[in-house]
Parts: structure tokens; sequence; C-alpha cells
């Protein structure tokens, strides 16, 4: 499974959604701060990577999220 895949299943997880599109945004879905509080702590502990709460706000579609994880383990 890759970042992405496991972004989306998190996401669909904490949002209690089935269908979105991985370039949906999070706000318009309806997500908000306790949400994204627990989406990044699933991110650690699923993927093992710490994405500030600042990138998960201003990266706010599974997309975008998966391509900072991406960046940042390349360059790790």
């Amino acid at each position: 499974m890759t970042a992405q895949q496991k972004i989306h299943a998190i996401w669909a997880r904490e949002l209690k959604l089935e269908e979105f599109s991985d370039t949906d945004d999070f706000f318009a879905l309806g997500g908000h701060s306790l949400i994204m509080t627990r989406i990044q702590q699933s991110i650690l502990d699923e993927l093992g990577v710490e994405v500030p709460m600042d990138q998960l706000f201003r990266k706010s579609t599974v997309q975008d999220i998966a391509a900072h994880i991406d960046s940042s383990l390349t360059v790790s």
C-alpha cells in the first residue's frame, strides 16, 4: 500500500466517509482541527512519519500530504 493509499484510508476512517477524491479538500469534506489532530497521530502511528500540523493545514488534500511525505522521506 502506498503512502497515498494509507492516508486516504486514514481520512476515510476519521472523516467517516466511504468515497471521496484524493484531491478533495479536507475542510470541504467536513474536517476540522480535532479530526486533523487524530489524522496527524494516525499518520505517525501507521506511516512512522511526523507531519507538522501547519503542513497538514496548508496541504489539505490526501494527494498533497502524500507528496509532502514522499519528498520528506526522499530527503531523509
